[in-house]
């Protein structure tokens, strides 16, 4: 039986063997409540404190940074609510100079639809369009910083078009506007793939949202970063967990996957960096993401006449094209594609069976239509030369009839 083609993984990600294999035994061996004070319970809370160090140390954080969540939905609302909430009154409106938040029109509905809900509790929201890139100009966010300005939430890797954010330098004009303003990234995509060096290029960000599923770990685990000395009120009130920033018993298996995870991505970071100054034939000729991405991209635009890359100027995610096919309808092809084998998507696997199209592209720039024509393919670190193979063979084809038919 032939495989199936997964060029999905902004979706979700598999789980690793090795991280399978590490939460197996706090399904049924270890499963004492880590507040528990007998063995059982201390057993699962050294376990949590190890992942907590792990998540950290791939952040080059301290582990009393992390708070763990469900995933990134929760964090990103954790992080703009935690913050501004403070500054809604006793009724849940805004005082007389209501906090400022920023944000973009880009980012993920996590964020999006927080902002819209603080928004309609009076507080005040500038969303900062992107560029035809799909990146946000430091001029215009600098444009848009005021003296009420209380939080910045910019994601560093778009999840549809793979566009990076210049985050780091946007959270040092941030800082230099006012050092008590915090900024969040939503760095749900770019976890794993990117460093991502709390100490160093972004020292100034104070908030940073992971998603384990996007990075090889179960679905329903995440994390937010939270610097030393940022006041977060919680969502959920209950037990002092968290530091009593996240309230309710620990998922153990699921925060021992992520840390798991987390060794594993650090790891392959580490060993990527190596192979990049090594002269091994052994280390140069693995297949890099990047590598594969680009003859995925290479390939398609070779083969389908009028395809473009949307965000093709941006730079980008190693493993996430962007492919704008005019005249084709994107959901159509993905049924298709589905059928034979693929799969892939046409937007935020959130917002799949939506009938508006991507608000992410249509900020771009692009039209209805041409928004609703473009197919994201985005690769894991599973992908193999077989994969890209059959994908080169079959897209083209399955476009081709597609064509001729609506052509009769």
């Amino acid at each position: 039986m032939v495989s199936r083609i997964y060029l999905d993984g902004n979706a979700t990600t598999p789980v690793l063997p090795e991280v399978v294999d590490a939460m197996r035994p706090f399904w049924s061996e270890s499963f004492g409540n880590p507040s528990s004070a007998h063995h059982a319970g201390q057993r699962s809370r050294v376990a949590v404190e190890r992942a907590r160090s792990a998540c950290a140390a791939l952040l080059n954080a301290q582990p009393k940074e992390i708070v763990f969540t469900s995933g990134g939905t929760e964090s990103d609302n954790l992080a703009l609510t935690g913050v501004l909430q403070p500054y809604l009154d006793s009724r849940g409106t805004a005082g007389s100079q209501p906090a400022h938040l920023i944000t973009t029109q880009i980012e993920h509905h996590a964020v999006l639809y927080a902002a819209e809900a603080l928004e309609r509790r009076g507080l005040d929201v500038t969303y900062l369009a992107p560029t035809a890139d799909g990146t946000i100009d430091p001029a215009a966010f600098e444009a848009a910083l005021r003296p009420h300005t209380r939080l910045v939430s910019v994601m560093l890797a778009n999840n549809e078009t793979g566009a990076i954010q210049p985050v780091g330098k946007l959270a040092r004009i941030a800082k230099a506007h006012s050092p008590k303003l915090l900024f969040h990234t939503d760095a749900v995509q770019a976890a794993g793939k990117l460093r991502l060096d709390m100490a160093g290029e972004f020292k100034n960000v104070d908030l940073v949202a992971l998603s384990g599923h996007k990075m090889y770990a179960p679905q329903g685990t995440g994390l937010l970063f939270v610097r030393k000395g940022v006041q977060l009120a919680p969502l959920f009130h209950g037990g002092p967990h968290e530091r009593q920033r996240r309230a309710g018993t620990e998922n153990v298996p699921g925060i021992v996957a992520l840390g798991r995870a987390a060794e594993l991505a650090r790891a392959c970071l580490e060993s990527e960096d190596a192979a990049q100054s090594s002269t091994s034939p052994g280390l140069s000729s693995n297949l890099s993401l990047e590598a594969s991405r680009n003859q995925l991209e290479a390939g398609l635009l070779a083969a389908i006449p009028g395809a473009r890359i949307n965000a093709a100027n941006a730079p980008r995610m190693n493993n996430t094209t962007n492919l704008l096919i005019p005249g084709i309808d994107a959901e159509s092809l993905l049924i298709a594609l589905d059928l034979q084998g693929l799969s892939a998507s046409f937007g935020s696997a959130c917002q799949s069976g939506a009938t508006e199209p991507s608000h992410v592209l249509t900020a771009m720039g692009l039209t209805p239509a041409e928004a609703r024509s473009s197919l994201r393919l985005s690769l894991t670190r599973l992908t193999t030369e077989d994969d890209l193979t059959r994908a080169l063979a079959l897209i083209p084809a399955t476009i081709g009839r597609i064509r001729a038919s609506r052509a009769t």
